[in-house]
Protein backbone atom coordinates (compact mmCIF):
# COMPACT_ATOMS: atom_id res chain seq x y z
CA UNK A 1 0.00 0.00 0.00
CA UNK A 2 1.33 3.18 -1.04
CA UNK A 3 0.71 5.33 2.44
CA UNK A 4 1.77 8.79 0.70
CA UNK A 5 -0.38 8.26 -2.35
CA UNK A 6 -3.37 8.25 0.38
CA UNK A 7 -2.47 10.58 2.26
CA UNK A 8 -1.66 13.17 -0.83
CA UNK A 9 -5.18 12.38 -1.73
CA UNK A 10 -6.72 12.82 1.09
CA UNK A 11 -4.71 16.85 1.08
CA UNK A 12 -6.30 17.29 -2.20
CA UNK A 13 -9.76 16.52 -0.97
CA UNK A 14 -8.83 18.48 2.32
CA UNK A 15 -8.08 21.49 -0.12
CA UNK A 16 -10.59 21.06 -2.00
CA UNK A 17 -13.60 20.96 0.25
CA UNK A 18 -11.73 24.13 1.92
CA UNK A 19 -11.94 25.76 -1.00
CA UNK A 20 -16.32 24.78 -1.84
CA UNK A 21 -16.71 25.99 1.96
CA UNK A 22 -15.12 29.11 1.34
CA UNK A 23 -17.04 30.06 -1.44
CA UNK A 24 -20.23 29.15 0.08
CA UNK A 25 -19.11 31.27 3.23
CA UNK A 26 -18.60 33.82 0.49
CA UNK A 27 -22.02 33.15 -0.97
CA UNK A 28 -23.87 33.93 2.05
CA UNK A 29 -25.37 37.47 1.97
CA UNK A 30 -24.91 38.46 5.38
CA UNK A 31 -26.98 41.86 6.31
CA UNK A 32 -25.40 43.68 9.58
CA UNK A 33 -28.13 46.63 10.32
CA UNK A 34 -28.55 49.08 12.84
CA UNK A 35 -31.67 50.39 11.97
CA UNK A 36 -34.39 50.81 14.69
CA UNK A 37 -31.71 49.54 17.17
CA UNK A 38 -30.51 51.70 20.27
CA UNK A 39 -27.71 50.78 22.69
CA UNK A 40 -28.36 47.55 24.27
CA UNK A 41 -30.83 45.10 24.48
CA UNK A 42 -34.58 45.49 23.51
CA UNK A 43 -37.27 45.50 26.52
CA UNK A 44 -38.42 42.22 25.04
CA UNK A 45 -38.87 39.83 21.81
CA UNK A 46 -41.91 38.35 23.26
CA UNK A 47 -44.89 39.61 20.79
CA UNK A 48 -47.29 40.04 23.41
CA UNK A 49 -45.23 41.95 25.66
CA UNK A 50 -43.21 44.40 23.62
CA UNK A 51 -43.90 47.76 23.25
CA UNK A 52 -40.86 49.69 21.77
CA UNK A 53 -39.77 50.00 17.87
CA UNK A 54 -36.36 48.40 18.52
CA UNK A 55 -38.45 45.00 19.80
CA UNK A 56 -40.99 45.20 16.87
CA UNK A 57 -38.61 45.09 14.41
CA UNK A 58 -36.57 42.35 15.56
CA UNK A 59 -40.29 40.21 15.97
CA UNK A 60 -41.30 41.23 12.58
CA UNK A 61 -38.69 38.95 10.90
CA UNK A 62 -40.23 35.83 13.13
CA UNK A 63 -43.63 36.34 13.34
CA UNK A 64 -46.11 37.77 11.51
CA UNK A 65 -50.15 38.82 11.81
CA UNK A 66 -53.70 37.72 9.98
CA UNK A 67 -52.69 40.97 8.26
CA UNK A 68 -49.92 42.95 7.98
CA UNK A 69 -49.30 46.20 6.47
CA UNK A 70 -47.27 46.57 2.76
CA UNK A 71 -43.90 48.60 3.90
CA UNK A 72 -44.13 50.56 0.85
CA UNK A 73 -47.35 52.17 0.98
CA UNK A 74 -49.12 51.68 4.56
CA UNK A 75 -52.07 49.63 2.52
CA UNK A 76 -53.32 46.50 5.09
CA UNK A 77 -52.13 43.09 3.02
CA UNK A 78 -52.24 39.36 3.91
CA UNK A 79 -50.15 37.91 6.52
CA UNK A 80 -50.94 34.47 7.39
CA UNK A 81 -54.56 34.37 6.70
CA UNK A 82 -55.00 34.67 2.78
CA UNK A 83 -58.07 36.23 2.96
CA UNK A 84 -61.53 37.33 5.42
CA UNK A 85 -64.67 38.06 5.44
CA UNK A 86 -66.97 40.53 8.07
CA UNK A 87 -70.40 40.21 8.64
CA UNK A 88 -72.88 42.67 7.53
CA UNK A 89 -72.77 44.88 10.89
CA UNK A 90 -69.34 45.03 10.70
CA UNK A 91 -68.74 43.14 14.21
CA UNK A 92 -67.71 39.78 13.01
CA UNK A 93 -64.66 38.84 11.01
CA UNK A 94 -63.24 35.16 9.61
CA UNK A 95 -60.04 34.72 8.57
CA UNK A 96 -58.78 31.65 6.45
CA UNK A 97 -55.09 30.85 7.59
CA UNK A 98 -53.12 29.66 4.98
CA UNK A 99 -52.11 25.92 5.55
CA UNK A 100 -49.44 24.15 6.90
CA UNK A 101 -47.16 26.71 8.13
CA UNK A 102 -44.85 25.07 9.79
CA UNK A 103 -43.06 26.55 13.23
CA UNK A 104 -39.58 26.23 13.30
CA UNK A 105 -36.69 26.34 15.92
CA UNK A 106 -32.60 27.26 14.97
CA UNK A 107 -30.53 23.88 15.80
CA UNK A 108 -27.30 25.23 16.93
CA UNK A 109 -25.68 22.13 16.76
CA UNK A 110 -26.08 21.27 13.58
CA UNK A 111 -26.20 24.88 12.10
CA UNK A 112 -29.97 24.19 10.80
CA UNK A 113 -33.01 25.39 10.91
CA UNK A 114 -35.96 23.02 11.35
CA UNK A 115 -39.12 22.30 11.78
CA UNK A 116 -40.55 21.38 15.24
CA UNK A 117 -42.26 18.48 15.95
CA UNK A 118 -45.32 17.60 18.83
CA UNK A 119 -45.30 14.86 21.15
CA UNK A 120 -45.96 12.38 18.12
CA UNK A 121 -43.50 13.44 15.82
CA UNK A 122 -45.50 15.23 13.51
CA UNK A 123 -44.97 18.85 12.53
CA UNK A 124 -46.31 21.57 14.37
CA UNK A 125 -48.42 23.86 11.89
CA UNK A 126 -49.71 27.44 12.96
CA UNK A 127 -53.18 27.04 13.55
CA UNK A 128 -56.29 28.98 14.68
CA UNK A 129 -55.73 27.63 18.14
CA UNK A 130 -52.26 29.49 18.21
CA UNK A 131 -54.13 32.57 17.32
CA UNK A 132 -56.84 32.32 20.51
CA UNK A 133 -53.80 31.07 22.76
CA UNK A 134 -51.91 34.80 21.90
CA UNK A 135 -55.61 37.01 22.08
CA UNK A 136 -55.97 34.75 25.32
CA UNK A 137 -52.43 35.35 26.86
CA UNK A 138 -51.91 39.25 25.81
CA UNK A 139 -55.38 39.78 27.72
CA UNK A 140 -55.09 38.27 30.46
CA UNK A 141 -54.29 40.53 33.33
CA UNK A 142 -50.98 37.82 34.67
CA UNK A 143 -49.20 38.65 31.69
CA UNK A 144 -49.06 42.01 32.53
CA UNK A 145 -48.77 43.57 29.04
CA UNK A 146 -48.88 47.27 28.12
CA UNK A 147 -50.10 47.24 25.24
CA UNK A 148 -53.02 44.95 25.73
CA UNK A 149 -55.85 48.02 25.91
CA UNK A 150 -55.10 47.87 22.49
CA UNK A 151 -56.72 44.98 21.17
CA UNK A 152 -58.71 44.39 24.15
CA UNK A 153 -61.14 46.70 22.97
CA UNK A 154 -61.86 45.15 19.12
CA UNK A 155 -63.07 41.44 21.01
CA UNK A 156 -66.10 41.00 22.89
CA UNK A 157 -65.54 41.20 26.82
CA UNK A 158 -61.82 41.98 26.02
CA UNK A 159 -61.91 45.70 28.21
CA UNK A 160 -63.65 43.08 31.30
CA UNK A 161 -60.85 40.12 30.65
CA UNK A 162 -57.88 42.78 31.05
CA UNK A 163 -59.62 44.28 34.39
CA UNK A 164 -60.03 40.68 35.74
CA UNK A 165 -63.60 41.12 35.72
CA UNK A 166 -63.61 38.09 33.12
CA UNK A 167 -61.62 34.80 32.49
CA UNK A 168 -59.58 34.69 29.30
CA UNK A 169 -61.75 31.75 27.85
CA UNK A 170 -64.54 34.31 27.56
CA UNK A 171 -63.01 36.36 24.85
CA UNK A 172 -64.96 36.03 21.67
CA UNK A 173 -62.55 34.22 20.06
CA UNK A 174 -62.67 30.79 18.14
CA UNK A 175 -60.83 28.24 16.29
CA UNK A 176 -63.97 27.51 13.90
CA UNK A 177 -60.97 24.37 12.21
CA UNK A 178 -57.39 24.65 12.25
CA UNK A 179 -57.30 27.42 9.66
CA UNK A 180 -60.13 29.25 10.55
CA UNK A 181 -59.84 31.90 13.04
CA UNK A 182 -63.07 33.94 13.92
CA UNK A 183 -63.43 36.90 16.50
CA UNK A 184 -66.32 39.43 17.42
CA UNK A 185 -66.03 42.80 18.22
CA UNK A 186 -68.64 44.97 20.35
CA UNK A 187 -67.59 48.06 17.67
CA UNK A 188 -67.21 48.40 13.89
CA UNK A 189 -64.22 50.03 13.18
CA UNK A 190 -62.83 51.07 9.23
CA UNK A 191 -59.90 49.91 10.49
CA UNK A 192 -59.68 46.72 12.29
CA UNK A 193 -58.12 44.32 9.91
CA UNK A 194 -55.05 46.91 10.91
CA UNK A 195 -55.95 45.63 14.50
CA UNK A 196 -56.38 42.01 14.15
CA UNK A 197 -52.45 41.84 12.52
CA UNK A 198 -50.54 43.92 15.06
CA UNK A 199 -47.57 42.15 16.67
CA UNK A 200 -49.03 42.01 20.09
CA UNK A 201 -51.91 39.17 18.79
CA UNK A 202 -49.46 37.05 16.20
CA UNK A 203 -49.78 33.64 17.42
CA UNK A 204 -47.00 32.39 19.62
CA UNK A 205 -45.48 28.91 20.77
CA UNK A 206 -47.93 28.01 23.90
CA UNK A 207 -45.54 24.62 23.97
CA UNK A 208 -42.34 26.45 24.58
CA UNK A 209 -43.90 29.32 26.28
CA UNK A 210 -45.23 26.98 28.88
CA UNK A 211 -41.29 24.38 28.90
CA UNK A 212 -39.41 27.60 28.97
CA UNK A 213 -41.32 30.71 30.67
CA UNK A 214 -40.20 33.98 30.96
CA UNK A 215 -36.81 33.07 28.97
CA UNK A 216 -38.57 31.32 25.89
CA UNK A 217 -37.47 33.59 23.78
CA UNK A 218 -33.28 33.02 24.36
CA UNK A 219 -32.14 31.47 21.23
CA UNK A 220 -32.70 27.91 22.92
CA UNK A 221 -35.92 27.44 23.20
CA UNK A 222 -37.33 30.66 20.73
CA UNK A 223 -39.62 28.93 18.00
CA UNK A 224 -41.22 31.05 15.06
CA UNK A 225 -42.43 30.85 11.55
CA UNK A 226 -41.65 33.82 9.82
CA UNK A 227 -39.84 34.58 7.07
CA UNK A 228 -36.23 34.41 9.85
CA UNK A 229 -36.01 33.08 13.32
CA UNK A 230 -33.42 33.47 15.82
CA UNK A 231 -30.14 31.97 15.91
CA UNK A 232 -28.23 33.69 18.31
CA UNK A 233 -28.57 36.78 21.35
CA UNK A 234 -25.50 37.91 22.36
CA UNK A 235 -26.89 40.11 25.07
CA UNK A 236 -26.39 43.69 25.09
CA UNK A 237 -24.28 43.65 21.48
CA UNK A 238 -26.59 42.03 18.79
CA UNK A 239 -29.12 39.53 17.99
CA UNK A 240 -29.15 37.12 14.81
CA UNK A 241 -31.76 35.86 12.77
CA UNK A 242 -31.21 33.77 9.85
CA UNK A 243 -33.48 32.75 6.73
CA UNK A 244 -36.39 30.23 7.61
CA UNK A 245 -36.18 27.82 4.66
CA UNK A 246 -40.07 26.25 5.68
CA UNK A 247 -41.93 30.03 5.34
CA UNK A 248 -43.82 29.50 2.62
CA UNK A 249 -43.81 32.44 0.54
CA UNK A 250 -46.41 34.28 -0.22
CA UNK A 251 -47.49 37.08 -2.89
CA UNK A 252 -47.07 39.83 -0.82
CA UNK A 253 -44.26 38.37 2.05
CA UNK A 254 -42.10 36.51 -0.15
CA UNK A 255 -39.20 33.81 1.28
CA UNK A 256 -36.05 36.07 2.29
CA UNK A 257 -33.40 36.65 0.09
CA UNK A 258 -30.67 36.77 2.87
CA UNK A 259 -28.87 34.33 4.10
CA UNK A 260 -28.77 36.26 7.65
CA UNK A 261 -29.31 39.48 9.68
CA UNK A 262 -27.19 40.61 12.09
CA UNK A 263 -29.02 43.56 14.47
CA UNK A 264 -26.30 45.55 16.13
CA UNK A 265 -27.66 46.90 19.66
CA UNK A 266 -25.83 50.01 19.02
CA UNK A 267 -26.58 53.96 19.88
CA UNK A 268 -26.14 55.98 16.40
CA UNK A 269 -22.43 57.61 16.91
CA UNK A 270 -21.46 54.20 17.85
CA UNK A 271 -23.57 52.82 14.60
CA UNK A 272 -21.52 55.38 12.18
CA UNK A 273 -18.12 54.59 13.03
CA UNK A 274 -19.49 50.92 12.15
CA UNK A 275 -20.64 51.70 8.81
CA UNK A 276 -17.80 53.98 8.13
CA UNK A 277 -15.38 51.53 9.16
CA UNK A 278 -17.17 48.97 7.19
CA UNK A 279 -18.63 46.45 9.63
CA UNK A 280 -22.51 48.03 9.50
CA UNK A 281 -24.25 47.92 6.22
CA UNK A 282 -27.23 50.19 6.92
CA UNK A 283 -27.92 52.45 9.73
CA UNK A 284 -29.60 55.37 11.24
CA UNK A 285 -26.58 57.91 11.31
CA UNK A 286 -26.83 60.73 14.24
CA UNK A 287 -28.49 63.51 13.26
CA UNK A 288 -25.48 65.95 14.15
CA UNK A 289 -23.50 64.09 11.52
CA UNK A 290 -25.80 65.18 8.99
CA UNK A 291 -24.02 68.38 7.45
CA UNK A 292 -20.69 66.16 7.32
CA UNK A 293 -22.19 63.43 5.76
CA UNK A 294 -24.21 66.03 2.98
CA UNK A 295 -20.95 67.15 1.93
CA UNK A 296 -19.21 64.08 1.62
CA UNK A 297 -19.42 63.31 -2.46
CA UNK A 298 -19.51 59.17 -1.19
CA UNK A 299 -21.64 59.30 2.24
CA UNK A 300 -23.81 61.89 0.57
CA UNK A 301 -25.22 59.02 -1.97
CA UNK A 302 -25.41 56.54 0.57
CA UNK A 303 -27.85 58.86 2.84
CA UNK A 304 -31.82 58.58 2.62
CA UNK A 305 -34.05 60.62 4.03
CA UNK A 306 -37.67 59.28 3.34
CA UNK A 307 -41.35 60.07 5.10
CA UNK A 308 -41.69 58.08 8.76
CA UNK A 309 -45.10 57.87 11.00
CA UNK A 310 -43.92 59.48 14.02
CA UNK A 311 -44.34 62.49 16.31
CA UNK A 312 -41.90 63.78 18.66
CA UNK A 313 -42.83 65.56 21.73
CA UNK A 314 -42.44 66.70 25.10
CA UNK A 315 -44.67 65.40 27.82
CA UNK A 316 -46.07 66.83 30.49
CA UNK A 317 -47.11 65.34 33.92
CA UNK A 318 -50.29 66.89 35.15
CA UNK A 319 -49.96 65.30 38.45
CA UNK A 320 -46.34 66.11 39.04
CA UNK A 321 -45.68 69.70 40.89
CA UNK A 322 -45.64 73.10 39.27
CA UNK A 323 -46.37 71.92 35.53
CA UNK A 324 -49.37 70.07 37.37
CA UNK A 325 -50.35 73.32 38.72
CA UNK A 326 -50.77 76.00 35.98
CA UNK A 327 -51.96 75.17 32.45
CA UNK A 328 -50.56 78.71 31.54
CA UNK A 329 -46.99 77.71 32.26
CA UNK A 330 -47.51 74.56 30.32
CA UNK A 331 -48.57 76.91 27.83
CA UNK A 332 -45.91 79.52 27.92
CA UNK A 333 -43.46 76.35 27.90
CA UNK A 334 -44.94 75.33 24.66
CA UNK A 335 -44.96 78.60 22.80
CA UNK A 336 -41.73 79.34 23.32
CA UNK A 337 -40.34 76.69 21.44
CA UNK A 338 -39.14 77.53 18.44
CA UNK A 339 -39.59 74.18 16.39
CA UNK A 340 -38.72 75.58 12.98
CA UNK A 341 -35.14 76.09 14.43
CA UNK A 342 -35.04 73.08 15.89
CA UNK A 343 -35.88 71.21 12.48
CA UNK A 344 -33.37 73.71 10.91
CA UNK A 345 -30.15 74.32 12.78
CA UNK A 346 -30.24 70.69 15.44
CA UNK A 347 -32.12 67.91 13.28
CA UNK A 348 -31.49 68.94 9.89
CA UNK A 349 -33.27 65.97 8.41
CA UNK A 350 -36.08 67.52 6.85
CA UNK A 351 -38.26 67.14 9.68
CA UNK A 352 -41.66 68.94 9.86
CA UNK A 353 -42.87 71.20 13.01
CA UNK A 354 -45.46 70.11 14.56
CA UNK A 355 -48.53 71.61 15.94
CA UNK A 356 -50.15 68.58 16.89
CA UNK A 357 -49.77 65.00 17.49
CA UNK A 358 -51.52 62.78 14.86
CA UNK A 359 -48.90 62.81 12.31
CA UNK A 360 -50.40 63.95 8.43
CA UNK A 361 -51.00 61.34 6.23
CA UNK A 362 -52.68 59.10 9.22
CA UNK A 363 -56.68 58.46 8.15
CA UNK A 364 -58.69 61.03 9.37
CA UNK A 365 -55.82 63.14 10.80
CA UNK A 366 -55.62 66.78 10.55
CA UNK A 367 -53.20 68.06 7.82
CA UNK A 368 -51.78 71.59 7.57
CA UNK A 369 -53.92 72.49 4.75
CA UNK A 370 -57.24 71.33 5.76
CA UNK A 371 -56.45 72.52 9.49
CA UNK A 372 -54.11 75.48 8.98
CA UNK A 373 -55.20 77.15 12.45
CA UNK A 374 -55.30 74.23 14.73
CA UNK A 375 -52.31 73.63 17.34
CA UNK A 376 -49.83 75.30 18.52
CA UNK A 377 -47.05 76.83 17.36
CA UNK A 378 -43.84 79.63 18.13
CA UNK A 379 -44.82 82.51 19.50
CA UNK A 380 -42.58 84.61 22.61
CA UNK A 381 -45.30 87.22 22.35
CA UNK A 382 -47.91 85.04 23.79
CA UNK A 383 -45.98 83.47 25.78
CA UNK A 384 -45.06 86.30 27.94
CA UNK A 385 -48.41 86.63 28.15
CA UNK A 386 -48.80 83.04 29.38
CA UNK A 387 -45.96 83.55 31.65
CA UNK A 388 -47.52 86.80 33.70
CA UNK A 389 -50.78 84.15 33.68
CA UNK A 390 -48.44 81.24 35.26
CA UNK A 391 -46.27 83.38 37.87
CA UNK A 392 -49.83 84.39 39.21
CA UNK A 393 -51.24 81.31 39.36
CA UNK A 394 -48.18 79.37 41.13
CA UNK A 395 -48.12 82.69 43.44
CA UNK A 396 -44.38 83.58 42.61
CA UNK A 397 -43.30 86.97 42.30
CA UNK A 398 -40.92 86.39 38.76
CA UNK A 399 -39.76 82.83 36.50
CA UNK A 400 -36.63 82.79 38.69
CA UNK A 401 -38.94 82.10 42.02
CA UNK A 402 -40.31 79.16 40.10
CA UNK A 403 -39.52 75.54 41.43
CA UNK A 404 -36.98 73.35 39.83
CA UNK A 405 -38.60 71.61 36.49
CA UNK A 406 -36.93 68.66 35.34
CA UNK A 407 -36.87 67.22 31.49
CA UNK A 408 -36.01 63.49 31.40
CA UNK A 409 -34.58 62.18 28.04
CA UNK A 410 -33.17 59.03 26.85
CA UNK A 411 -29.51 59.29 26.97
CA UNK A 412 -29.20 58.09 22.85
CA UNK A 413 -27.25 59.91 20.22
CA UNK A 414 -29.65 63.23 18.83
CA UNK A 415 -32.22 63.67 22.10
CA UNK A 416 -29.71 65.80 24.44
CA UNK A 417 -29.11 67.93 21.73
CA UNK A 418 -32.31 68.50 20.80
CA UNK A 419 -33.27 68.65 24.95
CA UNK A 420 -30.38 71.54 25.25
CA UNK A 421 -32.28 73.33 22.35
CA UNK A 422 -35.51 73.47 24.26
CA UNK A 423 -33.58 74.44 27.72
CA UNK A 424 -31.72 77.07 25.87
CA UNK A 425 -35.11 78.25 24.64
CA UNK A 426 -36.73 78.47 27.92
CA UNK A 427 -33.96 80.54 29.94
CA UNK A 428 -34.03 82.67 26.47
CA UNK A 429 -37.71 83.29 26.29
CA UNK A 430 -39.11 82.82 29.86
CA UNK A 431 -35.89 82.97 31.85
CA UNK A 432 -37.14 79.68 33.52
CA UNK A 433 -34.60 77.43 34.44
CA UNK A 434 -34.65 74.14 33.33
CA UNK A 435 -32.60 70.68 34.28
CA UNK A 436 -32.22 67.96 32.46
CA UNK A 437 -32.22 64.52 32.95
CA UNK A 438 -30.61 62.01 30.95
CA UNK A 439 -31.62 58.10 31.72
CA UNK A 440 -30.84 54.81 30.51
CA UNK A 441 -32.11 54.29 27.13
CA UNK A 442 -33.02 50.44 27.04
CA UNK A 443 -35.04 50.77 30.16
CA UNK A 444 -36.68 54.80 29.56
CA UNK A 445 -39.74 53.71 28.60
CA UNK A 446 -41.09 51.43 30.84
CA UNK A 447 -39.76 53.83 33.56
CA UNK A 448 -41.71 56.28 31.96
CA UNK A 449 -44.64 54.12 32.34
CA UNK A 450 -43.98 53.25 36.00
CA UNK A 451 -43.45 57.04 36.82
CA UNK A 452 -43.25 60.32 34.37
CA UNK A 453 -41.03 62.87 35.72
CA UNK A 454 -42.43 66.14 35.30
CA UNK A 455 -41.12 66.86 31.53
CA UNK A 456 -40.18 63.95 29.44
CA UNK A 457 -38.92 63.54 26.07
CA UNK A 458 -41.26 60.88 24.12
CA UNK A 459 -42.12 59.72 20.80
CA UNK A 460 -45.21 58.02 18.96
CA UNK A 461 -45.37 56.00 15.83
CA UNK A 462 -48.37 54.26 14.35
CA UNK A 463 -49.07 51.05 15.18
CA UNK A 464 -51.56 50.98 12.23
CA UNK A 465 -52.25 54.35 10.28
CA UNK A 466 -54.93 55.99 11.87
CA UNK A 467 -55.38 59.23 13.60
CA UNK A 468 -57.44 56.86 16.29
CA UNK A 469 -53.86 55.05 17.34
CA UNK A 470 -52.49 58.43 17.96
CA UNK A 471 -55.24 60.19 19.83
CA UNK A 472 -57.42 57.75 21.38
CA UNK A 473 -54.53 55.11 21.37
CA UNK A 474 -52.39 56.89 23.92
CA UNK A 475 -53.90 60.04 25.29
CA UNK A 476 -57.57 58.35 26.06
CA UNK A 477 -58.30 58.36 29.94
CA UNK A 478 -58.16 54.33 29.99
CA UNK A 479 -55.12 54.23 27.98
CA UNK A 480 -51.94 51.95 29.80
CA UNK A 481 -49.93 54.20 27.89
CA UNK A 482 -51.14 57.53 29.09
CA UNK A 483 -47.66 58.35 30.60
CA UNK A 484 -48.59 62.12 31.25
CA UNK A 485 -52.20 61.35 33.15
CA UNK A 486 -54.19 63.06 30.62
CA UNK A 487 -57.48 63.48 31.77
CA UNK A 488 -60.40 65.18 29.89
CA UNK A 489 -63.89 63.97 29.18
CA UNK A 490 -63.97 66.40 26.17
CA UNK A 491 -61.42 65.05 24.37
CA UNK A 492 -62.18 61.28 25.11
CA UNK A 493 -65.94 62.06 24.16
CA UNK A 494 -64.47 63.55 20.63
CA UNK A 495 -61.92 60.09 20.38
CA UNK A 496 -64.97 58.06 20.91
CA UNK A 497 -67.19 59.95 18.68
CA UNK A 498 -64.64 59.83 15.92
CA UNK A 499 -63.90 56.10 16.13
CA UNK A 500 -67.28 54.95 15.53
CA UNK A 501 -67.73 57.71 12.56
CA UNK A 502 -67.69 56.46 9.06
CA UNK A 503 -67.39 59.90 7.06
CA UNK A 504 -63.50 60.74 7.02
CA UNK A 505 -63.95 64.54 6.83
CA UNK A 506 -65.93 64.52 10.13
CA UNK A 507 -63.70 61.87 11.82
CA UNK A 508 -60.56 64.32 10.60
CA UNK A 509 -63.08 67.29 11.92
CA UNK A 510 -63.51 65.75 15.56
CA UNK A 511 -59.99 64.84 15.64
CA UNK A 512 -59.09 68.28 14.81
CA UNK A 513 -61.06 69.34 18.27
CA UNK A 514 -59.41 66.91 20.50
CA UNK A 515 -56.08 68.02 19.21
CA UNK A 516 -56.55 71.66 20.12
CA UNK A 517 -57.54 70.56 23.97
CA UNK A 518 -54.74 67.98 24.11
CA UNK A 519 -51.73 71.06 23.12
CA UNK A 520 -53.99 74.00 23.75
CA UNK A 521 -56.71 73.96 26.03
CA UNK A 522 -54.95 72.18 28.79
CA UNK A 523 -51.61 71.41 27.11
CA UNK A 524 -51.09 67.51 28.12
CA UNK A 525 -47.94 67.53 25.61
CA UNK A 526 -45.46 70.16 23.62
CA UNK A 527 -45.42 68.71 20.04
CA UNK A 528 -42.36 69.40 18.58
CA UNK A 529 -41.51 67.73 15.13
CA UNK A 530 -43.03 65.20 12.64
CA UNK A 531 -40.03 62.52 12.45
CA UNK A 532 -38.25 62.00 8.87
CA UNK A 533 -36.62 58.05 8.42
CA UNK A 534 -33.10 59.17 8.09
CA UNK A 535 -30.82 56.51 6.79
CA UNK A 536 -27.71 55.08 5.38
CA UNK A 537 -26.98 51.98 3.48
CA UNK A 538 -23.84 50.93 1.55
CA UNK A 539 -24.90 50.67 -2.57
CA UNK A 540 -24.41 46.82 -2.40
CA UNK A 541 -27.69 46.67 -0.14
CA UNK A 542 -31.06 46.46 -2.43
CA UNK A 543 -33.82 47.24 -0.37
CA UNK A 544 -37.28 48.49 0.21
CA UNK A 545 -37.93 51.68 2.13
CA UNK A 546 -40.23 51.77 4.61
CA UNK A 547 -43.20 54.54 5.55
CA UNK A 548 -44.56 52.78 8.71
CA UNK A 549 -41.93 52.67 10.04
CA UNK A 550 -40.33 48.72 10.38
CA UNK A 551 -38.37 47.15 7.79
CA UNK A 552 -39.82 44.27 5.53
CA UNK A 553 -36.39 42.37 5.67
CA UNK A 554 -37.33 39.40 3.57
CA UNK A 555 -37.31 42.27 0.81
CA UNK A 556 -33.96 43.53 0.85
CA UNK A 557 -30.95 41.72 -0.95
CA UNK A 558 -27.56 42.55 -1.01
CA UNK A 559 -25.52 42.35 -4.57
CA UNK A 560 -21.71 42.48 -4.40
Amino acid sequence: MNKSRYVGLFMVLAVLLTLVVGVQAQDMKVLHTGISMVGGDPESIDPNLNEASQGNQIIRTMYIGLTTQDEETGNVIPGIASDWTTSEDGLTWTFNIIPEIPWVRYNADSGEVEQVMDDEGNPRYVTAHDVVYSWQRVLDPETASTYAYVPAEFVVNGVEVTAGEAAPEDLAVAAIDDYTFEITSPVAASFATNIYGLWMVNPVPQWAIEECGDSWTEPDCIQGYGPFIMSDWSHDESITVVKNPFWPGTEYIPQASLDEVVFHLLDPQTQFAEYQAGTLDAINPPLEELDRIRADATMGQELYIGSSPCTYYIGINQEEAVVGESVHLRRALSLAVDRQSIVDNVTKGGQIPARWFARPGLAAAPTLETNPDTGIGYDPAMAQEELALALEELGVASAADIPTITLAYNDSSGHAAIMQAIQQMWTTELGIEVQLSAREPSTYFSSLSEAAPQLYRSGWCQDYPDADNFLRGVFYSQSQQNDPNFFNDDFDALVDQARAETDVEVRRDLYAQAEDILVNEQVGIIPIYWYTAVQMNKPYVERTFSVIGREALEDWDITQ
